[in-house]
């Protein structure tokens, strides 16, 4: 029998909430509202505005009806800090804020990064919510704080009244232990953080709370854990390349790489759906050519791909996880300076230079975790957004020599629903099981490589 459920789906720039009808063979997706992610600029500090995308799961809710139960994924190690009554202490802050420039480097002197590594095997981002909370620890807000909790927990929250920590959203902070996954006291401790901040971790596929009568039901709440489980891949041996704003690239493994040659990689070793681990590297993904379009206002990104194609390959290629593009404003500016183009350097060759040097940044990462964590792929999933981008998949086809599988763009919400629709008894079975769903059901284009 198959049943609907509510898939709130927080990306960094718009959210969504999508209904599902899920059986055993069976998906249909429907959008029932959309709304603009737009952050808020208020002196020096960047905001989301998180009762403005509260506002908008409400009324996505409302939309989408009756359903069997709802679950929520957003952005990773963001959050927002409760008083002693249960109210928000001001805007979760944006993780491209400037707060954390200079942390990492500070508090690599109370803790080494070795230490760090060996403790929650995570990447070292400098938004890492380890840095933010280092950042925030001597102000005001933070001393009033009675509770955390990260993006998603804080939406549960206000659902149903009940705080937790998501599993897969935790293991982003850098302050959850890899192994007992869970969070590790002894870091806590050391970095003077308040142990009381941190609610119990549940898993995904446990039940919340109740909103209004329907269940609310934890799911990979870090919209890369649920993307991972809508890909739709036959056996182990894959690799997967979840693409949007961010694209991260890795693999799913039984556990962690904690090797010193894993850490100099920066590779991560976040928390997937049953125990698995994402092993991956965030790479620099469709950012630049986001920002870039809505500095050129917005033109048709079919015309746009369609002229850079046409343009010279690898003519001018960047690191696109070089800091400079990490933050918005001047985005063209920036690419021209690193790649060493002319000024007047038109759409189309700016363009071609984004999606060239992403391509080499999937080659780089797929290659590197293959090596790191001993296992070899047969083919590279693309899923989210930039699985329409054709050229940015047959790019990456030709780069890594592998066979790519473009699709579901709508992997996190797919992935979303599946758990739900596990928890609630509609499908049975593991991972493979619920993948193989998806590939009865999802459409996906092969790109083979030239």
């Amino acid at each position: 029998m198959s049943k609907e459920f509510a898939a709130v789906d927080l990306g960094a720039s718009s959210g969504r909430v999508m209904v599902g009808r899920v059986g055993p063979s069976e998906i249909k997706l429907t959008e029932a509202h959309r709304f603009h992610n737009v952050p808020v600029k208020t002196q020096k500090t960047l905001y989301w505005d998180i009762l403005g995308l509260y506002r908008g799961v409400l009324e996505g809710l409302k939309r989408a009806g009756q359903v069997e139960s709802i679950g929520i994924d957003s952005w990773a190690v963001d959050y927002g800090l409760l008083d002693a009554t249960g109210e928000l202490l001001g805007n979760p802050v944006h993780y491209r804020d400037a707060r954390t420039d200079g942390v990492p480097e500070r508090l690599a002197q109370k803790i080494a990064d070795e230490r760090l590594y060996e403790i929650t095997g995570l990447q070292k981002l400098p938004f890492n919510t380890i840095y933010q909370l280092a950042a925030a620890k001597d102000t005001p807000q933070y001393a009033a704080a009675k509770q955390l909790l990260l993006v998603p927990d804080l939406l549960a929250y206000w659902l149903t009244g009940e705080t937790g920590a998501e599993y897969t959203n935790a293991s982003t902070t850098e302050l959850v232990d890899v192994r007992t996954r869970d969070w590790s006291a002894p870091l806590i401790d050391q970095l003077g953080l308040r142990p009381s901040l941190f609610p119990a971790i549940r898993h995904p596929g446990s039940v919340i709370g109740d909103f209004g009568g329907t269940r609310v039901v934890a799911v990979g709440s870090h919209d890369t854990a649920s993307a991972v489980v809508g890909v739709p891949a036959a056996g182990a041996h894959f690799a997967y390349i979840s693409c949007g704003t961010w694209s991260l690239v890795g693999l799913e493994l039984p556990a962690p790489v904690l090797s010193a040659a894993s850490r100099a990689a920066n590779f991560t070793n976040e928390g997937g759906v049953d125990g698995t681990i994402r092993y991956l590297r965030n790479v620099m993904g469709l950012w630049p050519l986001q920002e870039c379009m809505r500095e050129w206002g917005s033109p048709d990104i079919v015309e746009l791909l369609r002229a850079a194609s046409r343009e010279k390959p690898f003519g001018a290629v960047v690191d696109l996880d070089d800091p400079v593009f990490l933050p918005p404003g001047d985005m063209a500016g920036r690419l021209i300076k690193a790649a060493g183009l002319p000024a007047d350097a038109s759409h189309a060759v700016l363009t071609r230079c984004i999606v060239d040097s992403l391509a080499l940044a999937h080659k780089r990462a797929i290659e590197q975790a293959q090596e790191l964590s001993g296992r070899h792929v047969d083919a590279v999933h693309i899923v989210g957004g930039g699985a329409r981008n054709e050229l940015l998949c047959q790019l990456t086809a030709d780069a890594c020599g592998l066979p790519v599988l473009a699709g579901p763009v709508e992997a996190t919400a797919l992935g979303n629903l599946l758990v739900q629709a596990r928890a609630a008894g509609v499908i049975e079975g593991d991972l493979t099981a619920l993948r193989s769903v998806l590939r009865a059901t999802q459409q996906i284009v092969r790109y083979e490589p030239r």
